[in-house]
């Protein structure tokens, strides 16, 4: 017994060191962490549990049988809790063979996953690899789709959550691509279907890694992560933070913690945030933060598509997810960017039964040929779509300018708003005074004071919320001071909603 005990604790020991004090000290040298460390940030202290420590690859080409098998074969793989609450893990290790996925590798990935969809339970996967395992050919590429398979099962039913603290390449890259967030780090992770070389060579362009793939590329261009950290500290830290307003499963409640902040809290503050002038901006996140729980509000994207703000927040102590226009970004127009930032948002509360809470400020959609010619119409039908089909409680609350087709879209009454609010500030229409009044009486557009008139006219028939609520399109006009209150009584109303979409085997959203 006791030669085998010695046994054992040799094998973890070399599970432990992956692939060496060289490597080990050759990925602290670029400022990262090793995979074991970044899973001691990440979990509550003495909570990982590992399974297939000593899973080895079972490659015998190109030189393969000759080199030193590592116990864990480059993947650490277990579950353990964040702040007491379960969760599935995987964490690559770049000085095992680069991180390189084998087929073995691929499969403890998978295992873990198996068993999160098993028993209810979120995957957060830390991606450090150089790729297939170029030796296994097709056996690492199968390993590779049958991550994919489960990434697309798993979807919608346990919250995915990718970090890229590394390297992530060629078709390493879609496993992330379809979990539900992805955190980046800066200067350390990139992510890209073909490097810089092939880049070069097929297009003759120039450019680097961080160009190309880095994290403020996919925060700021692309849209593919959500956020971009410092550091690996403060993006698993951040991760820990994020991991809190999560359900565990599709079946199961948004999480709920204690808070000292009352339902009924009025900020006065609100009553004068709009500006007098219709045109001058303000900053929607001031009104989340003064709405939700202790201001907290935890921003997803903030660098790409300003013009709109989602994030998760919480009232009463349960998270809601908040979707805002935002009046300092381009008027807050919804365009092909912030309607698809905005809708995939929209879903993924609408699967995890997390509320939406949405600010309506938007005076339309952005016009022009780039916007029509990339394909706006469909780009803002996502967001239409988004929100007609979630069955989640609905609260929306029109801030100042809700006009047009962007009025329907944003969570309007007519798409199945549960509650829909306007503060007294308001207006709700086709288009602006101006706009109209220029379409409208064409004929008059020579007498400069008929037009005055007639702009006035319109303003004070429509540049206000009580046609709407004559017509039951909103629920109420409100205080603003009283718009935390008003929000967390619907809340409460709304918690045992019922409300299900015709059976289909899924829907045909206009991708």
């Amino acid at each position: 017994m006791s030669a085998n005990i010695t046994e054992m604790e040799k094998r973890r020991e070399a599970a432990r060191m992956g692939g060496g004090q060289r490597r080990i000290d050759a990925q602290h040298a670029k400022g990262k962490l090793t995979a074991r460390e970044r899973l001691d940030v990440l979990l509550d202290d003495a909570s990982f549990e590992e399974v297939d420590t000593y899973v080895e690859h079972l490659c015998t080409d190109f030189g393969m049988e000759l080199e030193e098998k590592i116990p864990g074969d480059g993947v650490v793989v277990g579950s353990g809790t964040i702040n007491g609450r379960l969760v599935y893990v995987y964490s690559q290790d770049f000085t095992v063979f680069g991180g390189a996925v084998s087929k073995t590798h691929a499969m403890k990935i998978c295992k873990i996953m198996d068993m999160a969809m098993k028993v209810g339970a979120p995957v957060i996967g830390i991606n450090d690899s150089g790729g297939a395992r170029i030796q296994e050919g097709v056996d690492a590429l199968g390993g590779y789709a049958e991550i994919f398979q489960r990434n697309v099962l798993a979807s919608g039913v346990i919250p995915q959550l990718s970090m890229i603290m590394g390297p992530c390449a060629g078709g390493a890259v879609y496993s992330p691509a379809m979990t539900d967030f992805i955190f980046m780090v800066k200067d350390s992770s990139y992510m890209f279907v073909t490097g810089p070389d092939v880049v070069k060579t097929v297009t003759n362009e120039v450019v680097t890694q961080e160009e190309l793939g880095g994290a403020i590329t996919h925060t700021s261009k692309t849209s593919v992560a959500d956020l971009a950290l410092e550091n690996d500290i403060e993006a698993l830290l951040t991760a820990r933070e994020f991991f809190d307003y999560l359900p565990l499963t599709n079946q199961q409640e948004v999480p709920e913690r204690p808070s000292a902040d009352p339902y009924d809290r009025l900020e006065d503050s609100l009553d004068t945030i709009i500006p007098p002038n219709t045109n001058q901006p303000y900053d929607i996140k001031e009104v989340i933060r003064k709405v939700v729980d202790e201001e907290e509000f935890f921003e997803i994207q903030p660098t790409f598509a300003g013009n709109i703000v989602i994030g998760f927040g919480r009232i009463e102590g349960r998270t809601v997810g908040v979707v805002a226009n935002q009046p300092m970004v381009l008027a807050g127009v919804l365009d092909i960017n912030s309607s698809r930032k905005a809708a995939r948002f929209v879903r993924f509360c609408d699967a995890f039964n997390i509320p939406i809470l949405t600010f309506v400020d938007v005076p339309g959609f952005l016009p022009g040929t780039d916007q029509e010619h990339n394909g706006i119409i469909k780009h803002g039908a996502k967001l239409l779509f988004a929100y007609a089909e979630a069955t989640v409680p609905k609260i929306t609350v029109i801030t100042r300018k809700a006009y047009g087709g962007a009025y329907d879209v944003m969570s309007s009454k007519h798409l199945r708003g549960d509650l829909n609010y306007a503060w007294p500030t308001a207006e709700i229409a086709v288009m602006g005074a101006k706009g109209a009044v220029e379409i409208i009486f064409r004929k008059d557009m020579d007498n400069p004071e008929a037009i005055a008139a007639r702009t006035a006219e319109y303003e004070d028939r429509f540049a206000n919320p009580f046609v709407a609520a004559a017509r039951g399109y909103i629920d109420e006009v409100i205080y603003p001071h009283s718009t935390r209150r008003r929000i967390a009584l619907g809340l409460r109303k709304l918690r045992n909603k019922q409300l299900e979409n015709p059976w289909k085997k899924h829907d045909n959203i206009p991708l």
